[in-house]
């Protein structure tokens, strides 16, 4: 059944003048940045009744990102209201957060047009701005953040970077949000074609006839009415200097299976594929911003149901590859399914460097909160260039330690491995985890992004709005473009 979506990102469309021209005269809310100094930036129509600076100084306006300060200008001979906003230091950090906060404050309104800052990363403003103005909705629920924003002057390369990143985020956001009556993992599969050619990307999925050596999905999918699939997308420049596989967790929803989660516990299951839905939307943005890189996303979709058909604690399954494995608990279903997407890239793509991203373990959540994701990798430069790209990306990560002391944890009386810790403790539930992922991927230079806290936002705060954020998007895409 079709239902009625209303995802909404305007686009930075208009002239982009580095003269300082003013913005388009039809703009319903104009936005001017001011720095630490107090100046703002230079703007021939901004004619107020009060010397601006000492309305600023009137307001004991700082200049800090996130800062807005409301004024009455005179314009076509009425008065209008101009926000000036803070750019702190100008840092990508700073102008992010300055253009959510313009973007919030322009909440209803028709149309924003914003003056880009002479100095600093104009693609972290944009960024921030369009993603503020993100919303999803079923019918017309919530009324919509603003319009349409218009970015006037900077640079629009720059701009047109802001503008994709977001674009990407967003539909990793809307696949997230997409309520499990529709998103099934034969839905999951489709939107990957769609953006396969929307792309330009090669596109390939196993159905449920052809799972026969992908044991873990086969297992996790089989208490459902809906079968699992498997997803391969493929981007491939010229002379690439390296070739990267990214693997996503698909769970388009989580029950637990028979090891059942509570019911609060299972309320926002329906985002459980964000990992699968970051490796989806990076993959989208790669010809556009000419990424040096092949790269191979493999996005394992099964739902976790119960059903007479379900996988049972107890039950030993053979991996792809392979290996196999004694399921003790079906709620710790992710890291099945990423085990056969591991092993196949292993087997079968020969990549340099292998990157999984999931909805993997409350124990990162509990261990991060929801502002970090973590980071466990084989490589130290692996690890050391993701942090990096997540810290200019805004989206952080914490390297955590692969525990060699934690490994006999994961051995089974009767399989190669245990699913989960075999005394059932949970103690170090995040480690075991990633310490199972490990064991399918070759010895390959390997990361694991756990991303259970961060995927999920109970509130509207900076760029980050409620419901799935994209995480693991932008910073995937300054990874991959480096």
């Amino acid at each position: 059944m079709p239902i009625e979506t209303t995802p909404v990102l305007a686009g930075p469309r208009g002239a982009h003048d580095s003269r300082g021209a003013g913005p388009a005269p039809d703009a319903d809310l104009v936005a001017v940045p001011f720095g630490p100094d107090l100046t703002p930036a230079a703007a021939p129509w901004l004619e107020s009744p009060v010397p601006v600076d000492a309305l600023l100084a009137h307001y004991e306006a700082k200049g800090e990102p996130g800062e807005v300060v409301e004024v009455p200008v005179a314009r076509d001979g009425a008065v209008r209201r101009v926000l000036l906003y803070g750019t702190g230091d100008g840092s990508a950090a700073a102008l992010r957060k300055a253009g959510a906060s313009v973007a919030r404050r322009a909440k209803g309104r028709a149309s924003l047009s914003v003056v880009v800052p002479s100095e600093g990363e104009a693609a972290a403003l944009v960024e921030g701005a369009l993603l503020a103005a993100y919303t999803f909705t079923i019918g017309n629920g919530r009324t919509k953040p603003v319009g349409e924003i218009v970015f006037v002057g900077g640079d629009e390369r720059e701009l047109k970077r802001g503008e994709a990143v977001a674009r990407a985020t967003a539909l990793a956001r809307d696949l997230v949000n997409t309520p499990s009556s529709v998103k099934t993992p034969a839905w999951l599969a489709d939107q990957a074609k769609a953006v396969a050619a929307e792309s330009g990307l090669a596109v390939r999925v196993w159905e449920e006839s052809e799972l026969g050596e992908f044991g873990g999905i086969r297992a996790v999918g089989q208490g459902s009415i809906s079968p699992p699939r498997l997803v391969q997308l493929s981007y491939t420049p010229e002379n690439p200097r390296a070739h990267v596989v990214l693997a996503g967790k698909g769970i388009t929803f989580d029950t637990g299976g028979l090891s059942l989660k509570p019911t609060e516990g299972m309320k926002a299951m329906k985002t459980d594929m964000a990992g699968g839905a970051a490796v989806i939307a990076a993959m989208s943005a790669l010809a556009a911003f000419e990424a040096p890189v092949r790269v191979t996303g493999l996005v394992a979709c099964a739902e976790n149901s119960i059903s007479g058909s379900a996988q049972r604690p107890g039950d030993v399954i053979t991996q792809y590859g392979g290996r196999t494995v004694e399921v003790l608990n079906t709620d710790a279903e992710g890291r099945l399914v990423l085990a056969d997407a591991l092993a196949y890239a292993d087997a079968e793509l020969d990549p340099d460097v292998v990157v999984d991203i999931a909805t993997l373990t409350g124990a990162a959540k509990v261990a991060l909160g929801q502002s970090l994701a973590a980071v466990y990798s084989t490589d130290d430069s692996l690890a050391a260039a993701l942090v990096d790209a997540g810290e200019a990306s805004g989206e952080r990560l914490w390297r955590m330690p692969l525990v060699e002391d934690y490994r006999g944890m994961l051995d089974s009386d009767v399989a190669d491995l245990a699913n989960v810790d075999k005394a059932m403790s949970g103690a170090a539930g995040s480690i075991a985890a990633a310490l199972f992922l490990r064991e399918f991927t070759g010895e390959r230079p390997w990361a694991h992004l756990d991303i259970a806290g961060p995927a999920r936002a109970g509130s509207d705060e900076g760029e980050i709005t409620k419901g799935g954020t994209g995480f693991g998007v932008r910073l995937l895409l300054r990874y991959l473009t480096a």
